[in-house]
């Protein structure tokens, strides 16, 4: 075991027997209840879930160490479909999924033998997690954990979903749900194997006649297309039927015949078409009553909506390529009898005029993006660019009849009610991508009758919920819109499902409330469930008029006390406890559960919880990849919090996360940057050991001045970017930036200053201890400070350790060492002698004029010269100023704001003393001779003449 091991298992001992992270009410602190959403329990924590957890850790005890009462929980997710689907894999035996289970989470052979049992499964994940949750320090307060299946919880949802029956916001209806065959059940977000995020869309059906009793219905987002209709599009390959739909005749594939069965139509199938036999016949528009030739299509999924496309070749890039493509390979019609020639003379018609385009806005956009043919990805770029203009700015041409004249997006509702009305279109719904459910099976769309939704479209509920978005912060604040987005299209949720574990609906048998809805405001219950935990408080007694007596401060509490039997001080203590946390002031996760889970959490609280206990923040992380790719089990591409933490050790794990993204940026987990990281932070604590260690005596010079300032600024920048969710940036800086800072003032002083290091040391670990705690405790604790650095204060500013002279000193000689390094780097020169020529009196005085004149504003350089050519000071270096001027005022107009005010502030800045002070320093960096000259200097060494070439901030170079 490696010594950042062992450290690591020392601390997490001492932490778990002080009990530092365990949270109760302090009416003497102000308070921070942060959390991390449960995880899934069908397999393992892994580095994605430890990336995001890692966010959060580092914030409580940035918090807890500025003073604040903490409370960090954690629970486990156990209802829905994923449990129960992993472990049916596991008894039918499937090879694939086994073999993962074993190599990928480490599963011992006789354990998974047990994993026929969906609990056990979950039990076993649990264990497991619980562990690497406690490897990875995460400031857990365990008292108050609980899995989603505990009784205690689900009376807990059953007030939840009585309350929002109550409200209004529950309500049983008819809507299109993604629906698992297998299951007989609504197939939620989390209960899916494949497709996250996919919702049903409406596709409307154009009715076009291929005889008079038969409809060719073709799908379409874009109805208002069919007056550029050219030609049909049907798969020569699939296998079509035709079915009575209804009362009507259609020809549609064998899957949308399927389909439509679930949605609400009668179905009755007479026979089997191949699609090359509707090839070379012809279909007419419903609307002109003209006819149009069926061409072969290859590219047409018979499993996407009605299997029949219709082709608009001047406004669909898709449509104009794939004609393009017959045109000009007219040998692919012989097999199909039809003529070449008619093909060849189908021109686009031309319907939308659009601001930027011609007659047909489909070829000149695709000859734009040079896409080569239909099978170019460039092909999708053009269709939605197209697509999304068209709609936002194109108007309908005459021959769009009674329509034309108008935009796109104030007709197109009018006219499918219109076309629905005359019979010209229909409706169906279907997936846009695949959803495969946690069983296994293919999802398909089915319109429930008599289902059970959240009714999210209601608009006085989204209402509440922008109010809720509108009082919170969002970190990063581009993430806002996200939300805004999500709350305005949100409708209807199938909120319960008939198989998997869950809460019962406490109103509808044979219901269990779906695994993204009972996982909204579960915050509330890590508040009490320490009491019911404590006092075994049985779930029977956890009534309606007790949690509206805790959370509304509702009822009296010596009623309920008789009435359930818990001590009315108890009632009183939970009471107390839930108004003290809320409300949640930050909860993180990441931009995948925008669209469903975080957003739900806004419209869940609005709905149950007065105002001022809204949750306060939501911080929003990107989505790990592994080794730069997508992370995906099945594909080997997986790796698992425990291995993580086994093979690198915490901090490590932890810092390697966090260095890899902030914002909504997408992190990559990469082996070696672990290693690297490992490699470090050992590098680092053998380094603070040094210090420690350190008893040189040496003079307090400036050097200490600009060390103890810098850290001034570090200490600035870490908590103004941790209190903004930046957590790669203020690690980089605790960690690297910091460190560098130390290593330049011990290598600029021979004999530092061991008190002032010890000093400064002691502020940077306390920077560091959120992202590295483990190994912070122990320099701390080998410092000779006593206690926990997790629960010492949070470094401040002390404006008296502030020396801007100090540090533009410094900010000199590391300037001029790099100047030098780089000329030397051009001439490829060895140096003997390198003298340094320091700017003259007058060219410090314009400097700093120009330099003062530019923090009241822009600096105008020809009323500049206007003012030197009157004042005496300056008018007898007119002709030098004329050349010098404009190059300083260029140059500080680039200059941020912050060293504008440095260099003002140190305004006695002597450059010439700064460098004979680090003379011997240069001498030993550069092995040579080292000269320092003021340009004003009569005599000086300068056969090149260059001091005239010295600017302030920028002495002059001869090397030789």
């Amino acid at each position: 075991m490696s010594f950042l091991k062992q450290i690591e298992e020392k601390w997490q001992k001492r932490w778990e027997t002080a009990k530092i992270f365990e949270a109760d009410p302090d009416k003497t602190r102000p308070k921070f209840f942060i959390t991390f959403p449960y995880a899934y329990m069908n397999g393992p924590l892994h580095v994605g879930h430890a990336f995001t957890a890692s966010r959060v850790d580092a914030y409580a005890r940035f918090k807890r160490m500025q003073g604040y009462n903490v409370l960090f929980p954690w629970a486990w997710h156990w209802t829905g479909q994923p449990l129960v689907g992993a472990s049916e894999r596991v008894v039918k035996g499937d090879k694939a999924f086994i073999k993962s289970l074993i190599e990928v989470d480490g599963v011992p052979k006789d354990e998974l033998e047990k994993f026929v049992d969906p609990i056990y499964m979950a039990t076993y994940y649990t264990n497991e997690g619980r562990t690497s949750t406690r490897k990875m320090g995460f400031s857990v307060d365990w008292r108050r954990e609980f899995d989603t299946t505990m009784p205690t919880y689900q009376k807990f949802i059953e007030w939840q979903y009585e309350n929002l029956k109550n409200m209004g916001y529950v309500s049983k209806g008819t809507h299109p749900v993604v629906w698992c065959p297998k299951c007989r059940s609504p197939t939620g977000d989390h209960d899916r194997q494949v497709g996250e995020g996919v919702t049903p869309e409406e596709y409307i059906l154009i009715k076009f006649k291929l005889d008079k009793e038969t409809f060719l219905p073709a799908a379409t987002f874009r109805p208002e297309t069919i007056y550029g209709v050219t030609n049909m599009w049907v798969n020569p390959d699939a296998t079509y039927v035709e079915a009575q739909v209804d009362n009507e005749k259609w020809i549609i594939s064998q899957e949308a015949a399927e389909k439509l069965k679930e949605q609400g139509r009668t179905i009755k199938t007479r026979r089997q078409i191949k699609g090359r036999d509707l090839i070379g016949k012809t279909f007419e528009s419903p609307i002109t009553n003209i006819k149009f030739p069926i061409l072969p299509g290859w590219f047409v999924d018979p499993k996407h909506a009605t299997g029949i496309v219709y082709s608009v070749p001047a406004h669909a890039p898709y449509d104009w390529l794939a004609l393009k493509d017959l045109q000009e390979k007219p040998e692919v019609l012989k097999e199909f009898n039809m003529n070449a020639e008619a093909v060849k003379n189908i021109k686009p018609i031309s319907l939308i005029e659009v601001a930027g385009y011609g007659e047909y806005p489909a070829i000149e956009i695709s000859k734009q993006l040079k896409v080569k043919d239909q099978n170019d990805p460039k092909a999708e770029e053009a269709t939605k660019l197209l697509y999304k203009k068209e709609f936002h700015e194109g108007i309908l041409k005459a021959n769009c009849r009674e329509y034309s004249g108008k935009t796109v997006r104030e007709v197109k509702d009018m006219l499918i009610r219109d076309f629905k009305t005359r019979n010209i279109a229909d409706a169906m719904y279907d997936l846009p991508q695949q959803v495969v459910c946690r069983c296994m099976s293919q999802c398909i769309v089915r319109i429930l009758q008599d289902q059970w939704f959240l009714n999210y479209s209601d608009l006085e509920w989204k209402e509440k919920a922008r109010q809720a978005l509108g009082r919170m912060k969002i970190y990063p604040a581009t993430a806002t819109s996200w939300f805004t987005t999500v709350i305005d299209w949100l409708k209807e949720w199938a909120c319960a499902r008939t198989t998997g574990f869950g809460t019962p609906l406490p109103w509808g048998k044979g219901w269990i409330i779906e695994t993204l809805s009972d996982s909204t405001i579960y915050m509330a219950f890590y508040t009490i469930n320490k009491h019911i935990k404590r006092h075994n408080i049985k779930p029977e007694t956890l009534t309606s008029e007790l949690f509206n007596y805790i959370f509304y401060k509702e009822g009296d509490k010596q009623k309920l006390s008789k009435e359930t039997g818990i001590p009315a001080e108890i009632l009183a203590e939970m009471q107390e406890e839930f108004q003290y946390w809320y409300p949640v002031d930050l909860r993180v996760s990441a931009k995948e559960l925008v669209p469903n889970h975080l957003t739900f959490f806004i419209f869940h609280h609005a709905a149950l919880f007065p105002t001022e206990q809204w949750p306060k923040g939501i911080g929003v992380n990107g989505m790990l990849m592994i080794e730069g790719k997508q992370m995906h089990k099945s594909k080997g591409n997986f790796v698992t919090m425990k291995s993580a933490v086994e093979q690198y050790g915490a901090d490590a794990t932890r810092c390697t996360l966090l260095m890899a993204a902030e914002g909504m940026d997408d992190p990559d987990w990469r082996a070696e940057n672990a290693k690297e990281m490992q490699s470090k932070l050992e590098s680092f604590y053998n380094f603070a050991k040094s210090i420690i260690k350190n008893n040189e005596k040496g003079e307090y010079t400036h050097m200490e001045r600009w060390l103890m300032s810098t850290l001034q600024h570090r200490i600035s920048a870490v908590t103004e970017n941790l209190e903004q969710m930046k957590t790669r940036t203020a690690l980089s800086i605790a960690l690297f930036e910091v460190w560098n800072d130390f290593r330049w003032y011990i290598h600029r002083k021979k004999k530092p200053n061991a008190k002032a290091l010890k000093q400064a040391l002691k502020t940077a670990i306390r920077l560091l201890a959120p992202f590295a705690p483990h190994i912070c405790e122990e320099i701390w604790n080998q410092s000779g400070e006593k206690g926990f650095i997790s629960l010492a204060d949070w470094p401040t500013i002390d404006p008296k350790q502030i020396d801007l002279q100090a540090e533009e000193e410094e900010t000199l000689v590391k300037n001029t060492i790099e100047d030098t390094s780089s000329v030397l780097k051009a001439t490829k020169i060895t140096p003997k002698r390198i003298c340094y020529y320091t700017a003259s009196t007058w060219k410090w005085k314009t400097y700093m004029h120009i330099l003062e004149k530019s923090t009241r504003g822009e600096v105008k350089l020809n009323e500049l010269m206007k003012e030197y050519a009157v004042k005496a000071e300056f008018r007898k270096h007119l002709k030098e100023l004329a050349k010098f001027a404009p190059a300083i005022v260029k140059e500080i107009s680039r200059m941020q704001e912050e060293r504008k005010r440095s260099l003002l502030e140190a305004a006695s800045l002597d450059e010439k003393e700064t460098l004979e002070s680090a003379k011997d320093f240069l001498t030993e960096r550069f092995a040579a001779e080292i000269r320092v000259y003021s340009e004003e200097d009569v005599e000086r060494y300068d056969p090149k003449m260059r001091a005239s070439l010295s600017a302030p901030c920028r002495p002059a170079i001869y090397i030789e």
